[in-house]
């Protein structure tokens, strides 16, 4: 069994196809936004710690690498072990990138006095207050959104049921 057929191949190109439009898209709007605005965004996004989530998607993505190797050449395990710890840590630094392209997004919403306002807010103790609990509110919002969801459409499912037998009791 080869890597391609271990990993969908739909998968690997959606992420290539992805990543060079982002790169290609961050690549030219960047060039309207000045020095001082980027400044603004990148402690914005410093102060909401929204860089904090992709922590791991690198170390995700070397275990996922490293399983689909192993699950194709399960005797050569300690070779992979070590050859995919060796190449996460060439890649770390491109997560300087990612930081970027995040910058990149902040800016382009925002202007650098509104950067600048909401970089303020996230520094107050209701600033610091929000980015700590955003995440389980967005959590919780999420879970209630899906059970709301479910009840909606056992209810619908239910109640169009029910519609059609009396229609099909009239008729």
């Amino acid at each position: 069994m080869t890597l391609m057929n271990a990993l969908p191949r739909a998968a690997v190109l959606g992420a290539v196809m992805s990543a060079v439009g982002i790169f290609t898209s961050a690549a030219i709007a960047q060039d309207a936004i000045s020095e001082s605005h980027m400044a603004a965004a990148k402690n914005v996004a410093e102060v909401t710690k929204v860089l904090e989530p992709f922590d791991e998607i690198l170390p995700i993505l070397a275990e996922q690498t490293r399983t689909a190797f192993i699950q194709a050449e399960p005797t050569r395990a300690e070779e992979i072990i070590e050859i995919t710890q060796d190449v996460a840590l060439q890649l770390a630094p491109t997560r300087s990138d990612l930081n970027k392209l995040v910058y990149q997004a902040w800016a382009t919403n925002f202007t650098e006095e509104e950067l600048n306002q909401l970089a303020e807010f996230y520094t107050t103790d209701l600033g610091q207050k929000l980015t700590s609990a955003l995440p389980a509110v967005t959590q919780l919002s999420v879970g209630a959104a899906r059970e709301w969801q479910d009840k909606l459409s056992t209810d619908m499912v239910t109640m169009v049921q029910q519609e059609l037998q009396k229609r099909n009791k009239v008729e």
